[in-house]
Order: C-alpha cells, then sequence, then structure tokens
C-alpha cells in the first residue's frame, strides 16, 4: 500500500464526495421525500383507486433491488426511445427507491398520531386538509425524524451505485485512480473510510436533532 497514492488521491476522492455524492444524496431526499408524502398520502386516503395504485408503487421499490432500477431507468428505457443523461437517471432511481421506503416511514407516522388530534381539529371548524396540515403532520414529523435520517444515511452509501451509470461520484473516482494506479485495495478501502466519516458526521447530527425534538416530547 503506497502512502504516496493515499495522499495525491485523498483530493481527487474528496473533490468526488463533496462535487457529487453529497449533492446526488441530498438532491434524491429531497424529490424522494415529496414523492414518499405523496404515496403516504394515497396510501391513507378513502380513493380506493389511489391508495391500490401507491400500495403497488411501494411493492415494487421495495420489493427490487436498486441496482435493477437504475439499470432499468439508464439502459432499459432507450430501448423505448427514452435517453437519460447518467445524473438525471440517477435521480430518478434514487428518488423513487427512497419515496418506496420513506412513504413507510411517514404513513406509520401519521397513523400513529392519536384519532382525537382528527377529531380537535373539526371541532374548531378546520377541514380535513387543514388539520392535516396544520396538526398531524408536524407531530408526524417528529416521530419519522429517526427513520428517515437512517434512510438518509442510507442513500449516501446507495449514491456509490451510480458508479455503475457512469455518474463520477466518490466510488467512480476511486475505480479510475485505482485502474491506472493498479493498487485497488488502498483506494477501495480510502473510499470505505471517506464514506464511513461521511455517514459518522450525520449520525452525530441525527443524534442531536433527536435529542432536540426530544426536549418537546411529554414523558
Amino acid at each position: 500500500m503506497s502512502w504516496d497514492l493515499i495522499l495525491s488521491s485523498l483530493g481527487p476522492l474528496l473533490l468526488g464526495a463533496i462535487s457529487a455524492t453529497i449533492p446526488l444524496a441530498l438532491a434524491s431526499f429531497a424529490l424522494g421525500l415529496a414523492i414518499a408524502l405523496l404515496v403516504a398520502l394515497m396510501r391513507i386516503g378513502k380513493n380506493r383507486v389511489l391508495s391500490g395504485a401507491a400500495r403497488v408503487y411501494v411493492s415494487i421499490i421495495r420489493g427490487t433491488p436498486l441496482l435493477v432500477q437504475l439499470f432499468v431507468i439508464f439502459y432499459g428505457l432507450p430501448s423505448i426511445g427514452v435517453r437519460l443523461e447518467p445524473w438525471p437517471s440517477a435521480i430518478i432511481a434514487l428518488s423513487l427507491n427512497v419515496g418506496g421506503y420513506a412513504a413507510e416511514v411517514i404513513r406509520a407516522a401519521i397513523l400513529s398520531v392519536p384519532k382525537g388530534q382528527w377529531e380537535a381539529g373539526h371541532m374548531i371548524g378546520m377541514s380535513r386538509q387543514q388539520t392535516l396540515r396544520r396538526i398531524i403532520l408536524p407531530q408526524a414529523a417528529r416521530v419519522s425524524v429517526p427513520p428517515l435520517s437512517n434512510t438518509f444515511i442510507s442513500l449516501v452509501k446507495d449514491t456509490s451505485l451510480a458508479s455503475l451509470i457512469l455518474v463520477t461520484e466518490l466510488f467512480r473516482q476511486a475505480q479510475q485512480i485505482a485502474s491506472v494506479s493498479g493498487d485497488f485495495m488502498a483506494l477501495y478501502l480510502q473510499a470505505a473510510v471517506i464514506y464511513w466519516v461521511i455517514c459518522l458526521f450525520l449520525s452525530m447530527g441525527q443524534s442531536r436533532i433527536e435529542k432536540r425534538l426530544d426536549r418537546y416530547v411529554a414523558h
């Protein structure tokens, strides 16, 4: 293992993490949360068609590997005339994947809010939509923070799969440098350490958020 190689490759790997891995994770998570909220509301809604469609979507996303989803979007869609660049393909696949998993988290959080909260909103003249927006969702958001934080941490690691559809993120940078130097062990371990450090900081942030939210929970 060459320390000179590790030091010289640290910059490109960090650049890949800062310029691609983290932005890819943030963009996919934000879009995924929007999808998840919509799907969760469809699941708990009274429209059987929408509820059924949401259930099928969640089943497909949770029942198929993320790698397959990436390949279907990037390599499969061109066969029907839809061609996407690597970045949009990665964001769409990762967002849809996050949406499928986070939808169940949000749905469970909404259902965990006591039914009396719905009745309270109705008693003070709120519509169902107003009650959901002003009373139910804020309480559900507090409950869903820990599992959604775990989803985001997993997403950061899952961005490494985007290297297989030509997105030049952290892991692909390691692959490119390793293919030239021939020292795959050193480069892959270095990439693993960077992923670990990123996730470590995210876990620390998650713990702080949970402690702050815990202050507003009655014991």
